[in-house]
């Protein structure tokens, strides 16, 4: 989804040839499947960062083509909006060090980012959902000038039958809206971690992601505020789900899926279910006929990116053209620093490798249901929910986290053989946030409780913090 595409409008010819070549696609990763060609490398890891470009008042500022012609780098692109944009970093194996190289190459590139920006008057801002950021900032002239866009916003429509986009978002407060375009979509920004697996066990490193999805997205909430309003810790979940709210056809149970969902079932033997069930229950939204060779599965790939599964299977490629499987782990907030963010992706990292490689599958003991359940729950309250673990009853995050979790993902690090004080120095900073009960959006509603209902004021706050680099459980209010 990230690539531009050639057109934005297509006929019923297109989309005839996209599904024909689909079904293709498809059926030949199955293939490669059940013959075993894809890689078997796994323990590396990569990411990419969403985030905001605000003014010297910290509202939204449509600057992204400037700053992109300012930075001429291909690891920052626009996003959604153009007060967005989206870094990515080259993907590293984890052994050893490689955190500290990924981190070091964000690092890198967000400062460049922010030298950039303050050459055109402006910051740039690594936070879930702005808190600056208003419903009437959501407007089609604030898109960026993508033909991939504009193509996304006009199929979305045409499956709604015109229809407006409507939120209904029910937290410590309520907010209710509507929008006749995807660009309500464009108020939430991600840090998303990816994680090659060997294709044999894909599974069940997807099913692990599926589990590890409420602690999480609870240790890095950075969501609490949308438009004026008090919601959710984590409101980018609600908030991405309705925003692109297109069924697909009718599952076998009867219900439709969802574009924007947590999914409905673990694997139960290849990520190749999830690209049948692409095929089987979701419309095509951009029908691009490419000339790429099939075994690079192009028309299964871009399909495959307008379906956005919180924990959603990749495929890719290995430096020597053979394909493999990733899974994109979307749960997590941007921000607060790139100290916490690097934090977050270690802990996913660890507890990832270590479910997945347990001797008795979690998913044999916690119930599909029950995990997008905790996922839902650590979402809207945060380390504050009580959830259901692996064969137990229900019980406070929190404890669960410093008790049980932090030592499972120090496990998955030891066995992802990063360098043992590299992962403790990580980790450390979850466990500190944690035990303390600071996150970013707590933090946040810290501050507004302190400082009254100031939202620029709040962001200015942030900001000068985020930019000191210390760790969100250090920050005073």
């Amino acid at each position: 989804m990230g690539e531009e595409i050639g057109r934005s409008v297509f006929d019923e010819k297109d989309f005839e040839a996209f599904a024909e070549r689909l079904r293709g696609e498809t059926a030949l990763l199955s293939a490669a499947v059940a013959r075993g060609e894809l890689s078997r490398r796994s323990g590396i890891g990569g990411l990419e960062l969403e985030a905001w470009i605000v003014d010297r008042r910290c509202d939204p500022l449509p600057a992204n083509e400037a700053l992109l012609e300012a930075l001429a780098s291909p690891a920052v692109v626009p996003e959604l909006a153009k007060f967005t944009f989206e870094i990515n970093v080259e993907p590293q194996a984890l052994a050893g060090r490689g955190l500290a190289r990924l981190g070091k190459a964000l690092a890198a590139t967000w400062d460049r980012c922010r030298r950039a920006a303050a050459g055109l008057g402006a910051r740039v801002a690594a936070i879930g959902t702005l808190p600056t950021a208003r419903d009437s900032d959501m407007v089609l002239e604030n898109m960026s000038e993508r033909r991939r866009y504009r193509a996304l916003n006009r199929q979305v429509l045409r499956l709604r039958g015109g229809e407006p986009l409507r939120l209904d978002i029910v937290g410590r407060e309520h907010l209710k809206t509507e929008h006749g375009d995807v660009m309500l979509e464009a108020a939430a920004t991600s840090l998303q971690a990816h994680l090659q697996v060997p294709a044999g066990r894909a599974a069940r490193y997807f099913n692990a992601s599926v589990i590890a999805s409420a602690p999480t997205v609870a240790v890095a909430a950075n969501a609490p505020f949308l438009f004026g309003r008090c919601l959710w810790e984590e409101t980018r979940i609600p908030l991405f789900e309705q925003a692109v709210s297109v069924g697909g056809y009718e599952a076998a149970s009867g219900g439709p899926i969802r574009r924007v969902t947590f999914g409905t079932s673990y694997l139960t033997r290849s990520p190749v279910e999830c690209f049948h069930e692409n095929l089987e229950h979701y419309p095509v939204l951009l029908p691009i006929v490419s000339d790429e060779p099939p075994e690079r599965f192009p028309h299964v790939r871009l399909h495959n990116g307008t379906i956005w599964r919180w924990n959603r299977p990749l495929v890719g490629f290995d430096p020597d053209g053979t394909p493999h499987f990733r899974v994109e782990h979307r749960v997590m907030s941007a921000g607060p620093t790139i100290k916490d963010m690097m934090a977050n992706l270690a802990f996913y990292f660890g507890l990832a490798e270590a479910l997945a490689a347990a001797d008795e599958p979690p998913e044999a003991t916690l119930p599909f249901a029950q995990a997008r359940d905790n996922f839902y729950l650590a979402a809207r309250r945060g380390l504050a929910a009580r959830v259901r673990w692996t064969g137990g009853p229900p019980c406070p995050l929190q404890p669960l986290l410093l008790d049980s979790l932090l030592p499972l993902a120090a496990y998955g690090l030891a066995q992802l053989q990063v360098e043992r004080f590299l992962a403790g120095e990580l980790l450390k900073i979850v466990e500190a946030r944690v035990a303390s009960g600071r996150t970013g959006a707590a933090w946040q509603r810290a501050f507004m409780e302190r400082h009254g209902a100031d939202f620029h004021a709040l962001v200015a706050a942030y900001l000068e913090r985020q930019e000191s680099g210390r760790p969100v459980h250090e920050w005073d209010v």
